[in-house]
């Protein structure tokens, strides 16, 4: 399957899209994750579709979701719940490590979380921000790096990569909420990462140790089922 050959009952996101809109890490949506009842089903169907991640929703009402990387279930992941947020709407989804508070703020969406529920990273900082840019790829190493300059100290404004490394065919993550959740939480500042290619991600640790992550989240009309957009994806669209 392609990446955009989606079947029907998922939604396609793009979360943390940079100012033009352009960007964002893909994102599968399922909005019933009853069709998919078990680890080996949901496994099977995140690597069908190939994105990074891809978010199975158990309950839409109390926005109880399950969160899938190629080959492994993971606990919290930054711009899945972003995602799943803007599209169902929601200010709480249910995790197993916590709840995760969500709000909307004009064009951006945030999730609260906190840095001791993302798995671990290693954050390597660069002397510059070309320095980063000119990764040719993952540097030598095991283990989810992600890497990272400053472009302005003083405006809080960072340069990132993040290489997985764990050998199931994602080579680099685009935009990574939880890698910036915990570089926020490290400096003890706001930030506004520009990630990949060209994704904007923002920060802002607050005094309770938890850190909001926000950013755009926009319908990947590539990625519709090809019997037409929901209802609920559809509304999402023209509210915005």
């Amino acid at each position: 399957m392609s990446d955009y050959d989606v079947p029907p009952g998922i939604d396609v996101l793009r979360v943390f899209c940079g100012p033009d809109g352009r960007h964002g890490n893909a994102l599968g949506v399922v909005r019933d994750g009853r069709g998919h009842p078990d680890d080996t089903s949901r496994q099977r169907l995140t690597r069908e579709l190939g994105f990074s991640e891809t978010v199975f929703v158990d309950d839409p009402e109390r926005g109880r979701v399950d969160i899938h990387a190629p080959g492994l279930r993971l606990p919290f992941a930054g711009h899945p719940l972003v995602g799943t947020a803007w599209l169902l709407d929601l200010e709480v989804l249910e995790l197993a490590v916590g709840d995760v508070f969500a709000r909307q703020d004009g064009e951006f969406t945030w999730i609260t979380a906190r840095p001791e529920w993302v798995p671990p990273r290693t954050l390597q900082r660069y002397a510059s921000a070309a320095e980063v840019e000119a990764l040719p790829g993952p540097p030598p190493g095991e283990g989810w790096l992600y890497a990272w300059a400053w472009e302005d100290e003083a405006a809080g404004r960072v340069r990132a990569r993040a290489f997985p490394r764990r050998g199931d065919g994602v080579v680099e993550d685009e935009a990574t909420g939880a890698a910036a959740l915990l570089l926020s939480a490290r400096l003890g500042r706001a930030l506004n990462i520009t990630q990949g290619r060209g994704s904007q991600i923002l920060t802002a640790p607050a005094p309770d140790g938890t850190v909001e992550v926000g950013g755009r989240v926009l319908l990947d009309v590539r990625g519709r089922p090809r019997t037409g957009p929901t209802p609920l994806a559809r509304a999402r669209v023209l509210r915005r």
